[in-house]
């Protein structure tokens, strides 16, 4: 009952103030559009084509295999209920009751881009797994996840990472 604990922990903020909700809105829903225009400029700020095409490579290959597939195949062997849906309340974000919360998708691929870009450099890769935690734990307030979700998402986009470096140092 541990999920439950610090879901009731960080749920328990909706409602204390306007601009909390908003912050867990914005965080949830919106952090992810800029985060992948910031990607989108770090790559392209590379001068050398091939190196740029590498980490192009890298971090699509990684967050393809963790939000398409390996998220994917976990929902269609597992279904979890969101807690909005089991807890029978309105999330501060809308959500289709009907997806399965395991493992989270958005915390899989904003986690599969923090932890690609970590190898890629250090500095933005940081800022990158920090706010996918941040949206991982405004999706928890939100009540469309359960922290196990987000923790999971986390695990699938790092054996993600695994998966496809082992397959390119292969290739080399």
């Amino acid at each position: 009952m541990l999920d439950l604990e610090v879901f009731n922990f960080f749920h328990d903020l909706v409602g204390q103030s306007i601009l909390l909700d908003w912050l867990i809105i914005f965080l949830g829903t919106y952090l992810g559009y800029l985060l992948i225009i910031g990607i989108l400029v770090l790559l392209f700020y590379e001068k050398n084509w091939k190196i740029r095409f590498q980490n192009f490579a890298l971090i699509t290959l990684v967050a393809i295999l963790s939000r398409g597939l390996l998220t994917e195949i976990i929902r269609f062997f597992y279904f979890r209920a969101r807690p909005f849906v089991e807890l029978n309340f309105a999330p501060l974000i809308n959500h289709s009751a009907e997806a399965s919360a395991f493992p989270s998708g958005h915390a899989a691929f904003y986690f599969a881009l923090g932890l690609s870009l970590f190898l890629i450099n250090r500095f933005w890769g940081s800022i990158y797994i920090l706010a996918a935690l941040l949206m991982g734990i405004a999706r928890i307030a939100a009540g469309v996840h359960w922290p196990l979700d987000i923790l999971f998402g986390f695990l699938v986009a790092l054996v993600s990472l695994i998966v496809v470096k082992l397959l390119l140092v292969r290739q080399r």
